[in-house]
């Protein structure tokens, strides 16, 4: 007859699985928070890292805490990105991990522009990707600024900006093309509703201070 065997194997092997998975699970993390470090995170683009972020979501909140910062999770529009935390009033400053970047005031208003154009795309479309071809973005830029410049010379300087949005993350030029791309819908969390409510009044305010200036040229 067998003798009955001990419950120490067992229960080394149960703790070997605990730990296999306390391992896989730190695994996950890092690769999250090591994604999120690089830049944003999107749905449609990093899949397993998305599935690992919702699973880890309180874990990785807790994780880049630490370091200063928070990570913004839009589930609807399926994009996460980490940003410093606002600053306290009391208690020792946490040096900053993601500096503020000083932007040109071309590409800044090409923000406000793409921004604004994205509002008036949910307004009246039921999809969620809004795709632009070049020539709609460089005619976009060419009325708020300056003629009379050199037509190539212009267009190769919005091409610059529409370089510096794109690695900023907030275009992507689609698959295959160098003349199509797709405002990413993070932009919405950088500029805001609230803030794109005064924006007409100040690009009207703009475009007379370029008409005047036109005109003392002249």
């Amino acid at each position: 007859m067998a003798e009955p065997t001990s419950g120490r194997g067992g229960g080394r092997a149960t703790s070997s699985a605990r730990a296999a998975t306390a391992a896989q699970s730190d695994l996950e993390l890092s690769l999250v928070v090591t994604s999120l470090m690089k830049g944003p995170v999107y749905r449609d683009q990093h899949e397993k890292v998305w599935r690992h972020l919702l699973g880890l979501r309180a874990r990785v909140s807790d994780y880049v805490a630490v370091l200063g910062l928070q990570v913004i999770v839009d589930d609807a529009e399926g994009y996460a990105f980490l940003r410093s935390r606002p600053d306290d009033d009391g208690g020792e400053a946490v040096p900053r991990l993601i500096a503020r970047r000083a932007l040109s005031f071309p590409v800044s208003l090409l923000l406000a522009l793409l921004r604004k154009r994205l509002a008036e795309f949910d307004t009246d479309n039921a999809d969620t990707r809004l795709v632009l071809a070049r020539d709609d973005l460089v005619e976009m830029m060419r009325m708020f600024l300056p003629t009379g410049r050199n037509e190539a010379r212009l267009v190769d300087e919005i091409d610059t900006h529409l370089g510096k949005v794109v690695d900023l993350g907030f275009l992507r030029k689609l698959p295959g093309s160098d003349e199509t791309y797709e405002v990413r819908r993070i932009l919405k969390a950088f500029v805001d509703a609230q803030w794109l409510s005064g924006f007409d009044e100040g690009l009207a305010r703009y475009a007379r201070s370029l008409t005047g200036s036109t005109e003392e040229d002249a």
